[in-house]
Formats: structure tokens, sequence, C-alpha cells
């Protein structure tokens, strides 16, 4: 078995639904128990075009993925993300991305479910389909808060804020 010589990293799913605002909250709530790993926030993006439909060329489907995740972290966080945030912006399938990203990751989390489908599920079909085939530990955060005892980190007016963007 080969060690993992990379450093530790958390991976969170974002889409921007309130459960991925979650995820957010629960990675920087749990991230000094992994001793302040980076926190990889991972938006995924596709394009399908079908026949007969209009494609405005100027377009950025990446940039639009950046601006959703970069919202999700302001709603996660106010003015004051963790700083080893890190955003991820991937072309590709969503369940596909993140199980090929928990193979470097110590700990996956996602919300429960996103924007997809059907209101009434419990759990999502990219969070069923990570779970099952994740390379690590994942957490599906279900709910609408951190449950008691379990706080973000306050950040020391030493420390350097900001979001490093990794596309």
């Amino acid at each position: 078995m080969s060690e993992n010589t990379t450093r530790p990293t958390i991976v969170v799913g974002v889409d921007g639904s309130e459960p991925s605002v979650l995820a957010l909250r629960w990675a920087a709530a749990l991230a000094p128990l992994f001793g302040n790993p980076t926190i990889k926030a991972t938006t995924t993006w596709e394009f399908y075009l079908a026949p007969g439909t209009f494609y405005p060329a100027q377009w950025d489907l990446a940039q639009d993925a950046h601006i959703l995740c970069t919202e999700a972290i302001s709603k996660a966080f106010g003015d004051t993300p963790p700083p080893q945030l890190e955003i991820v912006v991937h072309q590709g399938p969503a369940a596909k991305t993140l199980i090929e990203a928990s193979n470097d990751a110590s700990l996956l989390v996602l919300g429960s479910r996103g924007y997809g489908g059907f209101k009434g599920l419990l759990l999502g079909a990219v969070s069923s389909t990570v779970a099952e085939h994740a390379k690590c530990a994942v957490l599906l955060a279900h709910g609408t808060a951190l449950p008691p005892g379990l706080e973000l980190p306050t950040a020391s007016p030493a420390e350097p804020h900001g979001v490093r963007r990794n596309a």
C-alpha cells in the first residue's frame, strides 16, 4: 500500500444549494480535527448541446461555475472564509469528479442533496453515488445548521483571509 505524501485535503462538493453551503461549514468546523488541511470547494460543470438549441459564443461556463462557488462560500462564511480554502472548478460529471478527488482527500463533504429532481428525496443521486464509491471518508451534511457544540473556527486578526482559485 502506498503512502499519501501530499498535503491532506478536505474536498467539498459545492453546487450552490443550501445543503452545499452547510457542507462548506461542516468542512471548516472539522478542519482543525484534521490538522487544518486545504479545503477544496469543488464545483463542476457540464455542457449539453441539443440539436436546434442556441449557444451564446461569449458564455463562459467555467466562470459561471466559479461565481456560483464564490457565492456559496460567501453564504457560508460571509467576509471571512477559512484561509486554507481553495476553489476548484472542473468540467465533467459531479459524481465522477468528486470520486476522483477523493483519491487524495482525508474527507469528502457533501450536502445530502442538491438542486436535482425529486424534492422529497432525502439523498440525491450525486451524494448517493459518491458515498458508495469514494476512496476516503464521506460526510453527508443534512439539515440547516451545524449541530450544537460544533462551531466554525474564528480567525485571529493576523490570519490572512482569502480564497485561492485553482481552476
